[in-house]
């Protein structure tokens, strides 16, 4: 496996920080969580999206560079890769869906002066999930902040994600549909995906396979 960097991404409820914390067990790696929980604007931007978006997606902005920057420079010697539950490229999908268009120009040339010193991964992960189902992951983990979050806005985030790989060509995108799969509760789900990931080297550009 010629991987040193990794990169598990999805919409929100597709299960992508459960699938990364099975692999970095799996394959003793090094593992980059996305430190969300502590945001003070998540909760008021589900509440009052118009007032608090711009706060909130210059917040995460920050946090994430900053956080990609330091764990990606700092290699672990006794680990076999990294992989990360997220990627830069994330807060401009985000900005965008919740953005208005003079906010998000501003935003965009602020992220496109940080995303050229961002590490790019050997391999992007995009675990696709139907929006319906991630409706119902989203209330069954329970978070109260996202109760409120419509199949709209996912859709949304959704199509800005395949803008952004169909746009850029410098990483492999791998697109996995895992609608049909609960690879939470069914280990031969998750085996299944493991090997669509590990089987084979891809090239740059955007690949899609359906499980």
């Amino acid at each position: 496996m010629d991987l040193s960097y990794i990169v598990i991404e999805g919409n929100i409820g597709a299960g992508k920080t459960s699938f990364a914390k099975r692999i970095a067990d799996d394959y003793n790696a090094k593992l980059i969580l996305e430190q969300f929980a502590d945001n003070p604007f998540l909760p008021k931007f589900y509440i009052e999206p118009e007032k608090y978006s711009f706060q909130l997606e210059l917040s995460f902005l920050a946090e994430r560079y900053h956080q990609l920057n330091n764990e990606l420079t700092s290699r672990d010697l006794f680990k076999s890769f990294t992989i990360a539950d997220y990627y830069f490229m994330k807060s401009l999908i985000f900005a965008r869906a919740t953005l208005k268009e003079d906010e998000y120009n501003l935003y965009r040339q602020i992220f496109d002066i940080i995303y050229k010193s961002i590490p790019k991964p050997d391999l992007y992960v995009y675990l696709h999930q139907d929006v319906n189902k991630l409706i119902k992951n989203i209330v069954k983990r329970g978070r109260d902040y996202e109760q409120g979050i419509r199949a709209e806005y996912l859709v949304k985030l959704q199509d800005g994600y395949f803008d952004f790989f169909k746009q850029h060509h410098d990483i492999p995108f791998l697109i996995i549909d895992i609608s049909n799969l609960d690879f939470v509760e069914y280990r031969g789900d998750y085996d299944k995906i493991k090997e669509v990931i590990f089987k084979k080297k891809y090239e740059k550009g955007m690949h899609r396979i359906i499980i």
